[in-house]
């Protein structure tokens, strides 16, 4: 694993008088000081609640020497089909080729023995697997322990959710302060692990109003030109429950892609009411909607059906919902679930699964085949939910492959697509489709042999580009 070296970044005072409005606040920048080296870790982990400093992942990258935007990459190995044995597939065979880059675009493709002499500036991947950038579909980047020593969630045996939404209550204003820091580390370490696209979803809460917000979007602002986040305002402790409607809309009105939602019985204890404020805010804003729904009751299949009734009546929706681990999926088999995908896959849903492990199994592959889109994400990376994430959506496209079943080559190769957006190098009859010229150069390069190893052996990243732009690693200029 590559080391990464860790700076110090100083807090950020949000209770300072002079804390930008609501409205001008993206136009100012973060009072973020980076101070000296102070060790090397290979994950900075969660810092003490009150903590006045936060640790903050810096890989030590070789951006700054990597200022081309149009230049060639050579050497960089492609998949170009499988390898057969009868009708079997055992094996991918690659090869070498140079790849021109401008302005974040990939504009030529060519073998590298055939690839004709040029003045651009020529870089070498070194025989490099070149790869598709991950994308992490569902993250909190806004509330994170993320950056600082070591603590581990207190034990939730016999809580509830509503116990884990007062914790939360206590945690948001000890976690303010670093927020914009605690966001900047996390997306420092998705970068290392190939991410360059992703999905946040930020606490809209009567702890935190808007602040958590205004915080999230000056760290994204820092990031613009390297990171590229959608933001769902997210009703964490319940969008009836703790009255935040006008905070949702208001913060529809900052820009924010999605309106959040969370379970509307267990949380809000009234199905139809809860979903149709959910609804009726996406509508109003024109906006799509991205829930948390973890009921496996059969009130979680009932909300479902609900949100799948209400995007038929309203057409503008469809489209543009996403169920965010929809659990209530895993408690349901034959005709009813099949009858459920397919009117999920005629309204164009989408589902943003963590692949969870435990008791049941989401019928992921099902959804799929059924034209369902299936997305990914960290979710947690460490906070007082979970201390498991990774930032790794090689991992997940790891973790599903056990869980299915996928251990040949092919199954392998398709696996990545869960990770990727569903870019994949090879079609399924092994014919080459990324990356052709016109593609956005998202890429990563990963020391491995070809996308199935990768997905298997979860290959170290050695450099990521977003927008053609090296925004982790590096590579040697030729």
């Amino acid at each position: 694993m590559q080391t990464l070296s860790v700076r110090l970044i100083k807090e950020i005072d949000v209770q300072n008088p002079q804390q930008p409005s609501r409205r001008n606040f993206l136009s100012q920048s973060a009072r973020v000081t980076a101070g000296g080296v102070l060790l090397a870790s290979g994950m900075a982990a969660a810092a003490p609640s009150t903590a006045s400093s936060i640790i903050c992942a810096d890989d030590a990258r070789s951006v700054k020497q990597f200022d081309a935007s149009h230049y060639l990459l050579r050497n960089v190995r492609l998949e170009e089909g499988f390898e057969r044995e009868g009708e079997m597939i055992i094996g991918t065979r690659t090869g070498l080729w140079t790849l021109e880059i401008n302005h974040g675009k990939i504009v030529a493709v060519q073998p590298a023995t055939t690839a004709a002499a040029s003045d651009l500036p020529v870089f070498d991947a070194g025989g490099l697997l070149l790869l598709p950038a991950t994308r992490d579909m569902h993250i909190h980047l806004d509330k994170t322990f993320y950056g600082g020593p070591w603590q581990a969630p207190r034990p939730r045996k016999g809580k509830t959710i509503m116990d884990m939404i007062a914790r939360e209550q206590q945690l948001i204003p000890q976690l303010l302060p670093t927020s914009v820091a605690r966001a900047e580390a996390i997306i420092d370490l998705l970068h290392a692990k190939g991410t360059t696209v992703a999905r946040s979803h930020c606490n809209i809460d009567p702890v935190s109003g808007l602040k958590s917000l205004e915080h999230l979007q000056i760290a994204l602002e820092k990031h613009r030109n390297d990171f590229s986040c959608e933001i769902v305002a997210f009703p964490q402790h319940g969008l009836l429950h703790s009255k935040v409607d006008g905070l949702m809309r208001e913060a529809m009105q900052m820009g924010v892609q999605f309106v959040g939602g969370l379970d509307p019985t267990n949380v809000d204890g009234d199905m139809e009411k809860s979903l149709d404020a959910m609804f009726r805010i996406a509508l109003d804003t024109n906006t799509g909607v991205d829930i948390h729904l973890h009921e496996t009751s059969p009130a979680g299949v009932a909300a479902i059906k609900y949100m799948i009734k209400t995007v038929k009546e309203n057409p503008t929706l469809k489209g543009k919902v996403t169920l965010s681990h929809g659990f209530a999926l895993a408690t349901l088999s034959g005709n009813e679930l099949d009858t459920v995908i397919r009117d999920m896959a005629e309204q164009q849903f989408s589902v943003a699964s963590t692949i969870p492990l435990g008791k049941l199994t989401m019928p992921l592959p099902q959804l799929s085949a059924q034209g369902v889109t299936v997305m990914t994400g960290t979710d947690s990376v460490i906070d007082h939910w979970s201390p498991f994430g990774s930032g790794s959506m090689l991992e997940k496209a790891n973790l599903y492959a056990q869980l299915y079943g996928h251990s040949d080559e092919f199954g392998l190769t398709r696996s990545l697509a869960i990770a990727t957006g569903d870019v994949l190098p090879l079609d399924s009859s092994g014919k080459r489709q990324w990356p052709a010229v016109n593609d956005d150069a998202e890429m990563i390069l990963v020391d491995a042999s070809c996308s199935a190893e990768a997905v298997a052996r979860i290959s170290e990243v050695k450099a990521t580009f977003h927008q053609g732009r090296v925004v982790f690693g590096g590579v040697a200029k030729a």
